[in-house]
């Protein structure tokens, strides 16, 4: 099911015990379940202390929203939201910091003040001094697939093989990686669920997850209450935490590593129970057994 563990400045982290929970804490305006609410950092700290609290393994710190036709947003904006809150958290937090930036210089500040993973939507291909930062830091980082741009993704996304031509460009980007100096260890990989696809190419991409996880990274999925669950359930961003619930456990049974939530401590209770059931996780049953 795939490595299951990767390096982030040297610091092993292991999801081989159950799959991790990635906190979501958008410190901007215009994100498309929770913008605004964390944009003054001191509201941002303290929801990231609280996701903490409720057992997430791993904060996820964005100062740019990638919904669908978002507006881009300056290198000294991003850099005014995200770096007081990485400051404010790095000594009072254990679990390790990312950074959901595609801007190297916004990830070079925030590694250097204590961040250890860059979770690139553009998987380094928007700034090329990226992957060098990365390296030099020994950092992890995320590499999602998405087709087109934040601003163009959702306007006619199209595939013959949506699972083939995921993996195969995943693989491509991981080469990549590897040849700036990258090493292996510190990749991590995500399909990019609702970054390019319709509802059809979602469905059948969760579906087949287990062939983004036989690539030997660890793989972190973002569904947390995303427009393609909406369509399916019916509901409005504010209710689709079910929904999600639903789409996070299937993801569990075929082997994601990482699961970047909103809604914690309602996840991880999804996430046991997904583990326990599944072979891919016997640890999990060992624990409780014990």
């Amino acid at each position: 099911m795939g490595q299951p563990w990767f390096s982030a400045k040297g610091r092993e982290i292991h999801c081989n015990r159950r799959p991790l929970v990635m906190g979501v804490v958008n410190v901007t305006t215009d994100s498309f379940y929770d913008g605004g609410r964390y944009v003054e950092s001191e509201r941002a700290i303290a929801h990231a202390l609280e996701l903490v609290e409720q057992g997430a393994d791993i904060i996820d710190l964005g100062g740019e929203s990638t919904r669908p036709g978002a507006c881009s947003v300056s290198e000294q904006d991003e850099l005014a939201h995200v770096i007081p809150v990485v400051k404010g958290l790095v000594h009072r937090v254990s679990v390790p910091i990312s950074i959901d930036t595609s801007k190297s210089r916004v990830a070079e500040v925030a590694l250097d003040c204590g961040a250890s993973i860059i979770n690139d939507v553009s998987a380094l291909r928007q700034d090329p001094a990226m992957a060098s930062v990365i390296a030099r830091f020994d950092a992890a980082v995320v590499l999602m697939h998405m087709q087109g741009t934040p601003q163009t993704m959702q306007q006619s996304p199209q595939y013959s093989d949506v699972v083939g031509e995921v993996v195969r460009f995943l693989e491509g980007r991981v080469q990549m990686a590897l040849c700036a100096g990258i090493a292996g260890t510190n990749i991590v990989l995500d399909p990019g669920f609702g970054f390019g696809k319709l509802v059809n190419h979602n469905l059948k991409l969760l579906d087949g997850l287990s062939a983004i996880a036989a690539l030997n990274h660890p793989v972190l999925v973002g569904l947390s209450r995303k427009a393609f669950i909406g369509n399916v359930v019916e509901r409005p961003v504010e209710h689709r935490e079910w929904g999600t619930a639903a789409a996070v456990a299937l993801a569990v049974e075929r082997g994601a590593h990482i699961l970047r939530v909103h809604d914690v401590a309602m996840m991880i209770d999804v996430i046991k129970m997904a583990a326990a059931l599944n072979p891919r996780w016997s640890s999990c049953r060992e624990e409780h057994d014990a």
